[in-house]
């Protein structure tokens, strides 16, 4: 499964790229606008660290608008992919963009019926959100677990893009399931390869070392 970072800043980003984990950013316009400077220009810095799908979301609502923004936003850089919400106006904008030969990422997917539309419009990524389902008491890997077994059933190429992630154990549910990648905060990032016994089973490691160490001295 691939691993993406949800977020806009082009040093978090550069910290987990180091690490050699990383496969590819999402942002919106929410994570951009904390970050200083052009927006285009930081996407494009982004791109030239990860080398991997970059999505960069448009803001107009309307057809027309989704269209334009799209355009630019495929203009900054190879790897860059066009943001579209999961409403009428996206859905046609991805079937046109996506001819074109534009990779779009379908946002805001909260039910499969959804995902079975971007799939069908020929969206290269659906991103279903998880955390926010689970804010309202509604099961959000169920839905990642229903749109596995539709694509599956019809051989559909659009991504499973697990988006919303809370916490690790969302990740490796969507690994178990199948999903094709969890996009995460850095945090949550960060808590995937922290364990406490990790630490303690280290520190008695090094203690035990630096003993003998001492006896031989």
């Amino acid at each position: 499964m691939k691993i993406f970072v949800d977020t806009g800043s082009i040093k978090d980003i550069q910290a987990i790229a180091d690490l050699g984990i990383l496969d590819g950013v999402t942002t919106n316009p929410s994570l951009l606008a904390k970050e200083a400077g052009d927006f285009k220009a930081n996407l494009k810095k982004i791109c030239d660290i990860v080398k991997g799908p970059v999505s960069g979301e448009v803001t107009a609502t309307d057809f027309a608008g989704m269209m334009r923004e799209g355009h630019d936003i495929a203009k900054i850089d190879q790897h860059m992919v066009v943001k579209v919400p999961l409403t009428k106006d996206g859905i046609k904008a991805c079937k046109a963009l996506s001819g074109e030969g534009i990779k779009v990422n379908v946002t805001l997917c909260f039910t499969p019926a959804q995902a079975l539309l971007a799939a069908k419009a020929g969206a290269t990524f659906i991103s279903p959100f998880v955390g926010r389902l689970d804010d309202i008491s509604t099961g959000g890997m169920e839905m990642v677990r229903d749109i596995v077994q539709i694509y599956d059933n019809y051989n559909f190429t659009t991504e499973i893009l697990v988006a919303s992630c809370r916490h690790p154990l969302h990740i490796v549910e969507a690994a178990k399931m199948g999903a094709d990648i969890c996009t995460c905060p850095p945090a949550v990032i960060e808590m995937l390869y922290n364990h406490p016994l990790t630490n303690i089973g280290l520190e008695k490691f090094l203690k035990d070392w630096e003993k003998s160490q001492a006896v031989k001295a």
